[in-house]
């Protein structure tokens, strides 16, 4: 029986199949590497740290889209080469270069729900404390990804964002290089029961049954931050939502992701033909969940 450790080639393979030990193998072998590659660009820095983390979750993300699995140290380099160069330049996040192509317009939430590895890195993210795991599925599987946008959503500086995201990459980070192969809830499952979910509510509110909803669906306690700052409870939520029916606003489901105890719907906001100004073009709907019910609801604005 041969002990010569696998190649990067045969660990490649194993975890674009879906092995989630083999691609913490490969992180940890490429390590010095990539670290390299980043002090050369950023110097002994912070940032050199949060590009690696950020790295690490680009890896998970397209480890799939790998053409030569022989060359995947070449590729973990160029990953860590990218996010440094944007770090300087202070520009959004780029598509890789030819090694890795990109994803034909998938999210990533939709690139990690095709692979394998979805259900782990859901254990991993869920592992996060609440206001750790709010910001690292805002930032990387919804559409409010900027850091402003992030601290409008959870109330807090942009500086508590940059703080958040750093320490919730780096546990996410350090658990793809524990190498787990633990069994885990089926996420997919999970994410697509909230999504029927939200078309539910939204069907059921246009038959004027959204009050019926949020009492079946929402703590008698839940708190609602309407999208201009107004609190209130569940009688806020439901004349809302009345109002805006009343007005001849239709909110249609776009996208959703659902953690333990976070959902995240995204909605397209319909305004009548005679008022095309209503409302804004979309709203978040971020809340937290307690035992599967609504104690929170922050509703947000992407686009005024």
């Amino acid at each position: 029986m041969s002990s010569n450790p696998p190649s990067d080639g045969e660990l490649t393979l194993r975890a674009q199949a879906g092995e989630v030990g083999a691609l913490g193998l490969l992180l940890e072998r490429h390590q010095a590497g990539m670290r390299a590659v980043a002090l050369s660009l950023l110097g002994a820095v912070p940032d050199v740290d949060d590009a690696l983390q950020e790295a690490a979750l680009v890896a998970l993300r397209r480890i799939g889209d790998v053409r030569d699995p022989a060359a995947v140290g070449a590729w973990l380099r160029m990953v860590v080469r990218n996010e440094c160069r944007m770090r300087l330049r202070g520009l959004p996040h780029l598509p890789l270069t030819e090694e890795a192509p990109a994803t034909g317009g998938q999210t990533p939430e939709q690139v990690i729900e095709d692979h394998a590895l979805r259900d782990w890195v859901w254990h991993a993210v869920d592992q996060l404390s609440p206001p750790l795991r709010l910001v690292l599925m805002l930032r990387h599987f919804s559409g409010v990804t900027s850091y402003e946008q992030i601290a409008a959503v959870c109330d807090v500086p942009v500086g508590t964002v940059r703080s958040r995201l750093g320490q919730a990459r780096a546990k996410v980070a350090e658990a793809l290089r524990a190498t787990a192969v633990l069994a885990h809830d089926d996420a997919a499952l999970r994410t697509a029961a909230s999504r029927r979910e939200a078309i539910e509510t939204l069907a059921a509110a246009e038959r004027g049954a959204f009050a019926r909803v949020v009492e079946e669906r929402w703590s008698p306690r839940a708190v609602l931050i309407g999208g201009h700052g107004e609190r209130g409870g569940r009688d806020l939520a439901i004349r809302g939502m009345e109002c805006d029916l009343e007005a001849g606003v239709r909110q249609r489901f776009a996208d959703g992701v659902a953690g333990r105890d976070v959902a995240i719907w995204e909605m397209d906001m319909v305004n009548p033909t005679d008022d095309p100004h209503h409302c804004p073009p979309s709203v978040v709907w971020v809340m937290s969940l307690d035992q599967g019910r609504v104690s929170r609801l922050r509703l947000f604005h992407p686009a005024a």
